[in-house]
């Protein structure tokens, strides 16, 4: 048990002479932050990742998707402040918020941005990352080269009720009745912000993922990666619980469309067809009335909340030819 509780981490070694893969402690913003970094050439472009939940790192299942794309970027992760590896038990949050957050990002950015002698990096956010992400891009645009959001967060309210619709939907023609009066009482709780549709239920009917499932990747990540071992999976339970109660609400109070309405680099969102844990059809409305100079709304027709995982050479092509 013990063991398990403090094995030594890291992340397995690339071939190469100038390769990289590092799994550290970095304080950044006067919090240490785990850090991940893997790439085939350290020369390559940093591809910076933001992480989705709030509070659920990608670190520990991440790998398993990533091998194309190491051949041609330098990939960072990070797990943010009270998530994951990054949680500190004794470490006050009372102060966590998405401002905080979107400062930790740009302190990162120029960590990662000097570390690799690189003077911009493309920010690719995820979910609840792109809430981040977009707003660090659009307040320090000269630090990066592209913004990326995939399973991109637009007005709260338009994507719930979106994805409630998609369930009770999905319900009624499996006639689950019961589902479907469930979530239909819902309804008038999400109108005043006040709940998310259960994503336990977008799960169940096909709108959380298609081609992978992303429960048992984590599982495998926790118990089999080198990355995690069980502290860090305690870590990560306490992150997620007190992320999401602190977070998720200034997500709906505060709409992304309400905060950010233009970016000064080229932007692009990459949504799956079969998306309702953050609504495509929500996304596609917001696309439509952000101001940047060049943009593209770009749809994975197999794929729902992972298409970077779920059709990862398609990814990882499209990412080479930017």
């Amino acid at each position: 048990m013990l063991t398990a509780l403090f094995f030594p981490t890291w992340t397995p070694k690339i071939k190469g002479d100038n390769s990289i893969s590092l799994l550290k402690q970095v304080k950044i913003n006067g919090s240490n932050h785990q850090v991940m970094i893997r790439g085939k050439d350290k020369k390559n472009q940093i591809l910076l990742f933001v992480h989705g939940g709030p509070g659920c790192s990608e670190i520990p299942y991440v790998t398993k998707y990533q091998d194309l794309l190491e051949e041609d970027f330098t990939i960072v992760h990070y797990d943010q402040r009270a998530s994951g590896k990054s949680y500190h038990f004794f470490e006050n949050y009372s102060n966590l918020s998405s401002e905080l957050l979107v400062t930790d990002l740009l302190a990162m950015t120029k960590y990662v941005s000097d570390l690799l002698g690189k003077d911009k990096v493309i920010l690719i956010g995820h979910s609840f990352g792109t809430y981040i992400g977009l707003q660090a891009v659009s307040k320090v645009p000269e630090m990066y080269s592209a913004y990326i959001g995939i399973g991109q967060v637009s007005d709260s309210i338009d994507s719930e009720l979106d994805s409630l619709n998609y369930c009770i939907s999905k319900a009624e023609k499996a006639r689950n009745t019961y589902d479907a009066k469930k979530l239909e009482k819902l309804r008038e709780d999400i109108e005043k912000r006040e709940v998310l549709t259960p994503r336990k239920y977008i799960r169940k009917y096909g709108g959380a993922f298609r081609l992978i499932n992303d429960n048992d990747d984590y599982v495998k990540g926790f118990l089999f990666g080198s990355e995690y071992n069980l502290l860090d999976v305690i870590r990560y339970s306490l992150g997620v619980n007190y992320s999401q109660k602190t977070l998720l609400k200034e997500q709906f109070e505060k709409p992304l469309p309400g905060i950010v309405k233009s970016i000064k680099i080229p932007c692009y969102f990459i949504m799956g067809e079969y998306d309702y844990m953050t609504s495509t059809k929500a996304a596609k409305s917001y696309f439509n009335n952000l101001d940047a100079d060049k943009k593209e709304f770009i749809i994975y027709e197999n794929s729902a909340h992972y298409p970077q995982f779920e059709e990862k050479e398609k990814f990882a092509k499209w990412m080479k030819g930017l």
